[in-house]
């Protein structure tokens, strides 16, 4: 007991020492020596566990120019020691009033370093405590300080932000309910920290409608820039039942208040950002900006026209084909990504719009612009590649609403487009069917030049043709080959050979020629092949005197992965029976025309 008193007298005795030493010294006089032995002489306080007689130290009014010149050493072990203790312990409260007193003494240019470096130099779990810790500090330096306050502002905010980037945003409800690293009421926190300076800047906005120091307002918009594109862009945004305060809509409702109440809202949405962008002469810097840019902006059109974030700021004038020519930027950036939390958002984006549109209204002028041709192939990509089963389906309705929006013309084009690019032919399937509906309509309901005539016959000359001939994959293409022979069949029993609206009758040779003939062509070939495959495999088992042999097939072109012989057998049967089902449709195809063929001449002899 004795001993331990002495190494506590010793921390404490030390420190007084110190103080005594210093208090006669003018502030001009103070040395590196007195700033390094200070440090020390606090730190062992804090470790020691002595953290009151540190605080009455501080609270001392003698020792007013001390701390105001020394303290911020202190916010290091001041930190470690905060998070050492636990939540009930008086030792961790006379810590946080330390802190406290710190921040109401120090020099609030050394302080505001001093804090910062803390803030960067966390990691890992510890960054949102760390951060949470120093908010309140940290604001009221900045409060206090004079010169460079914007610059200041925007540095503190900048740098939490980019210590929270690297921490996994929390996205299934359990998740945000858990908000393990506490990163929820972390982001909700550095709003609040913002807010003054928010304020700051609106009041001298309210005084006069030149407000020219655009700095502090620059710096605000930066950090609106950066929480939308982390965490906002990755976070889950659905009202989420039994969570009542979802803290990232919250979040978002702070951050689009901003920007509404700082009047730049709506140019970021709809003229986008005008402020100075960073010149860089490095043109990885500036690719990296502009991506960065785009991201934040699309989250914004995002929060705004999915989830009316700050509508109360939108004025009701714009027309919905222009609301969807000013977010197809941003529909384009989302649905390039591949996280189902980016492409969620922008196929929402690119369905909101289009579901303020009335069917067939929006002009086919609008194909000439490049995101209006980009956009539904990226769709496409999707539609085809995702692995997710919910966001094919949902591109596909999305594609489908896309295309009932455009006047004929743009209908015509995009088939025209998208039978060209796809390179599936399962799409190239769904667009025949399309096709086919247009026709049935301009048949049946109303005269319109793009689906019938001539320029039918142009888009027949796509549809109606094989990508290589008698050698075409039939396996591969069997959706794309059904929907043609589909939309043949249709066409040769609603347009009659007298009234030949659709043109069909006219350039029936042609499409015998180039179709129908090395249609039949590949399906003897495909069928005769399959038939000796499965003959061969049949052979083959019973060499082998078992069913379990494994071994590989190529179907289609691609190899398929190891299986039985009765297996292979079974793909090989289901092969044959879809070139039986395209053979049983094409031999009706042909039966009509034949028919109808027949019954013309008989008419004209």
């Amino acid at each position: 007991m004795p001993e331990e008193h002495s190494q506590t007298l010793m921390a404490v005795d030390e420190l007084q020492a110190i103080i005594q030493r210093c208090q006669i010294l003018e502030e001009a006089d103070f040395k590196g020596e007195d700033f390094n032995l200070f440090q020390v002489a606090g730190q062992k306080c804090l470790e020691d566990g002595y953290a009151a007689q540190l605080l009455e130290v501080i609270q001392n009014e003698k020792n007013k120019v001390i701390i105001k010149n020394m303290g911020w050493n202190l916010i290091s072990p001041l930190v470690r020691c905060i998070f050492m203790y636990k939540q009930e312990d008086d030792k961790r409260e006379h810590c946080l009033r330390i802190l406290d007193q710190l921040a109401q003494l120090c020099n609030p240019k050394e302080l505001f370093l001093g804090l910062l470096e803390q803030i960067e130099q966390t990691s890992g779990e510890q960054v949102c405590q760390t951060v949470m810790l120093l908010l309140q500090p940290l604001q009221t330096v900045l409060l206090k300080l004079q010169n460079k306050k914007a610059y200041s502002v925007g540095l503190s905010l900048a740098m939490i932000m980019n210590q929270l980037t690297p921490l996994p945003v929390p996205y299934t409800k359990q998740q945000i309910q858990e908000d393990k690293l506490g990163l929820c009421q972390c982001c909700n926190a550095v709003v609040d920290f913002a807010k003054p300076f928010v304020s700051e800047v609106v009041k001298n906005m309210e005084k006069s409608s030149e407000y020219n120091d655009m700095e502090l307002k620059e710096e605000l918009i930066k950090f609106c820039m950066q929480s939308l594109k982390y965490p906002l862009l990755a976070a889950q945004l659905e009202h989420l039942e039994g969570i009542e305060e979802h803290p990232f809509r919250q979040f978002a409702t702070e951050i689009t208040d901003i920007l509404c109440n700082m009047g730049e809202l709506i140019p970021l949405v709809f003229v986008h950002h005008k402020g100075k962008s960073p010149h860089w002469e490095n043109q990885e810097f500036a690719d990296i900006e502009r991506k960065n840019s785009a991201d934040s902006l699309a989250c914004l059109s995002y929060l705004m026209f999915v989830q009316h974030f700050g509508v109360e700021c939108f004025p009701v004038v714009f027309s919905p084909s222009y609301l969807l020519l000013c977010n197809m930027t941003h529909i384009e950036v989302l649905l390039k990504r591949t996280e189902e939390s980016v492409l969620s958002k922008g196929l929402d984006l690119f369905e909101s719009c289009l579901l303020r549109m009335e069917d067939n209204s929006l002009l086919h002028h609008y194909l000439e612009l490049r995101g209006f041709i980009n956009v539904p192939q990226d769709l496409v990509k999707i539609m085809t590649l995702c692995p997710m089963e919910h966001m094919r389906k949902k591109s596909l309705n999305v594609l489908q609403l896309f295309i009932d929006k455009f006047d004929t013309e743009g209908k015509y084009t995009l088939f025209r487009c998208l039978l060209k690019t796809s390179n599936h032919a399962g799409v190239e399937g769904y667009i025949i069917k399309n096709i086919k509906d247009q026709i049935h309509l301009a048949l049946t309901e109303y005269d319109n030049i793009w689906f019938t005539g001539h320029h039918l016959i142009s888009l027949l000359d796509l549809v109606l043709s094989l990508p290589e001939g008698a050698e075409t994959d039939l396996l591969q293409n069997s959706d794309r080959v059904m929907a043609s022979l589909n939309l043949l069949r249709y066409l040769v029993i609603k347009d009659c050979e007298s009234d030949n609206q659709t043109g069909v009758w006219t350039t029936l040779g042609k499409i015998e020629q180039n179709f129908l003939k090395p249609l039949r062509v590949g399906l003897n070939m495909s069928k005769a092949h399959y038939e000796a495959e499965i003959k061969n495999k049949k052979e083959n088992r019973k060499e082998a005197h078992s069913s379990n042999t494994v071994c590989s097939v190529t179907v289609g072109g691609e190899k398929m992965p190891a299986m039985t012989t009765g297996m292979q057998l079974q793909v090989l049967h289901s092969a044959l029976f879809t070139f039986d089902l395209i053979e049983s449709v094409l031999a009706r195809v042909e039966e009509l025309i034949e028919v109808k063929t027949k019954a013309v001449m008989d008419e004209n002899s």
